[in-house]
């Protein structure tokens, strides 16, 4: 996995390598606006995970998580820590608890 200095940087690489839909994470799954899509927990799979410390205030920490459709759509989600934590459905709660269990976390105050 690779490990970004910043946001915008991860953001501008997985567009690059195809990840081009902007999805949020909403309660019972994930949408995308720009396609008027929603995938639900059992339709996407999440790929990779970055987690971004904010260098001022917790507030501006985020997730990046790296989404591919069981169609074959690819795209990113950006959450706040914590962001929809109570309003998620068991089973959103589970899909995106269970990766980040079992996947390291990437942070972008690591030194290169």
């Amino acid at each position: 996995m690779k490990n970004y200095e910043s946001l915008p940087n991860a953001l501008d690489d997985l567009r690059k390598r195809g990840y081009e839909a902007d999805f949020s994470i909403d309660t019972f799954g994930l949408y995308c606006g720009d396609l008027d899509l929603r995938l639900d927990p059992e339709d996407f799979h999440v790929d990779e995970i970055y987690r971004f410390e904010g260098n001022i205030s917790p507030d501006d920490s985020a997730v990046l998580y790296a989404i591919s459709s069981s169609a074959g759509m690819r795209g990113t989600s950006v959450n706040g820590y914590g962001a929809h934590s109570g309003d998620l459905s068991d089973e959103m709660a589970r899909k995106l608890h269970n990766h980040s269990a079992m996947q390291p976390i990437a942070g972008s105050d690591d030194t290169h």
